[in-house]
């Protein structure tokens, strides 16, 4: 069992750790793409920013050879014609990827005349003499990545290139670079510390979570070191500790606890029923045994009628102890469609020995279940009517609603209120009336509490009308289901 806690342990670490793991990894690959993401816009607007400076120069008409570029390593810069032709570049720049062209070096005749080619010597397309428009610098912005070389130095650069009309030089293009370098070490530095970082945290969940979840389970612990003491000591009047809380593993203790009680008491009935069976049939075995002892010494003395009526007794009785013990197997009682008058006239015809007369007040009203249960229930309720009668019994059935009710009285003494329910356990007996001899061996009372249980019915007692005891099973009809 300690592997099994130990397991739940695990399994609930684990799944913790788990989930802590999932998250931490999506919360850091967002942190990771939102600073990339802003440390590049950075770069672009360094990107940016640079172009359009050069562009701002280009527009005034400065010589390619004059122009005020930035700091090579921070910015590099090219700026190419509309044919793609390097016009000027950053000084110490060595290579370039990602740009306007991967020439380093402007072409020869861009060395700073302030005019395109062909125009000084009259063959280009330009007339200094005509009005042209002025130049002006767009506004759209294209971004590229790349990389350069600038002094021995290679770095990732994010390229912006900003393209730009002059009056005397045409469509013209500026490429500066933003360089990457403080996205990459901030990229690295928070990768690294995540690295580093999440592997403690989630050593830590782990181990939260470990002691958190023994801790949770210290209680269940306890309660299964109890039930194995109990399992192995048989003694089901002990309990389980309940822990001072409110959360399922006390409801799973008091649970515990009223399993073990229900069972305890199901044991002691069980035991209880044993012993009170073993010494009801001791007694008529006994009688049975010495009158025939008697008999096969001195045949003369046999008394053949008290030895039937013994064997009478010993049969009805293994029969009673026979139907509770199907009873409490849960022996379902059928779906037998039952007229309780036509079954009251039935066993009214076969009752040849009673001593008082039986009045009856029936109408036709069906129950759906056992007949042979029902006639065992309107047979034992007979019989003790029979036992406390001083001069009459009454058997009546009626409908009321949607219950069928079966009810039996006499005009004895009745039941007194602080008895009515004690007199439907078993083998019980009120007074000296119920005598072992007469009385029978008090199961009957209780059969027919059980087998209307069955039924989904009730069986209770009130006194009479007469002043004796009336005995009123109600059972639904066939359309009531069950409870």
């Amino acid at each position: 069992m300690r592997r099994a806690f130990a397991s739940v342990r695990a399994r609930a670490t684990l799944g913790a750790s788990l989930v802590v793991a999932l998250a931490l990894v999506a919360a850091g690959a967002a942190v990771l793409l939102a600073l990339r993401a802003n440390l590049t816009a950075q770069a672009e607007g360094r990107a940016d920013s640079a172009a359009r400076e050069v562009a701002t120069q280009l527009l005034a008409g400065r010589p390619y050879a004059e122009l005020d570029l930035p700091e090579e390593d921070e910015n590099p810069v090219q700026v190419v014609d509309d044919r793609r032709r390097l016009l000027a570049a950053s000084e110490d720049l060595e290579r370039i990827s990602g740009a306007g062209t991967a020439a380093v070096k402007p072409v020869a005749g861009s060395g700073g005349d302030g005019t395109r080619d062909g125009q000084a010597d009259g063959t280009g397309h330009g007339d200094a003499d005509e009005a042209s428009e002025p130049g002006e610098i767009d506004d759209d912005v294209e971004y590229s990545s790349g990389s350069a070389t600038v002094d021995g130095d290679r770095a990732d650069y994010r390229f912006a290139a900003v393209e730009v009309s002059t009056e005397d030089r045409g469509d013209l293009t500026v490429y500066a670079g933003g360089s990457l370098a403080d996205e990459q070490s901030a990229v690295s530095t928070a990768l690294t510390s995540m690295l580093i970082g999440f592997p403690l945290l989630l050593a830590v969940v782990a181990g939260v979570t470990w002691l958190v979840t023994r801790r949770a389970l210290r209680p269940v612990a306890a309660i299964t070191a109890e039930m194995s003491a109990i399992t192995a000591s048989e003694d089901l009047a002990r309990r389980v500790p309940e822990p001072d809380t409110h959360d399922e593993i006390a409801r799973l203790a008091r649970t515990t606890n009223e399993t073990l009680t229900a069972l305890q008491t199901s044991v002691e009935r069980q035991r209880r029923f044993v012993a009170d069976a073993s010494h009801e049939l001791r007694s008529p075995i006994a009688s049975l045994r010495t009158q025939l002892e008697v008999g096969a010494a001195h045949p003369a003395l046999l008394d053949v009628e008290g030895a039937v009526e013994d064997t009478v007794r010993l049969q009805e009785l293994a029969a009673d102890l026979l139907l509770l013990a199907r009873l409490d197997a849960g022996e379902k009682p059928g779906e037998a469609r039952v007229d309780l008058a036509a079954l009251v006239g039935e066993e009214l015809s076969q009752r040849t020995r009673d001593r008082v007369e039986v009045r009856t007040e029936l109408r036709s009203v069906e129950v759906s279940g056992s007949r042979s249960q029902l006639a065992r229930v309107l047979g034992n309720l007979l019989n003790n009517a029979q036992r406390h009668a001083r001069s009459q019994v009454t058997v009546a059935t009626r409908a009321d609603g949607a219950w069928a009710v079966l009810a039996v009285s006499d005009d004895g003494e009745g039941v007194p209120p602080d008895e009515r329910e004690r007199i439907f356990e078993r083998f019980v007996r009120l007074d000296d009336a119920r005598t072992r001899d007469e009385g029978g061996a008090g199961l009957g009372l209780a059969i027919a509490r059980d087998v209307a249980a069955r039924h989904g019915g009730t069986l209770m007692v009130r006194e009479a009308p007469s002043g004796g005891a009336l005995f009123e099973l109600r059972l639904p009809g066939p359309a009531v289901t069950r409870r």
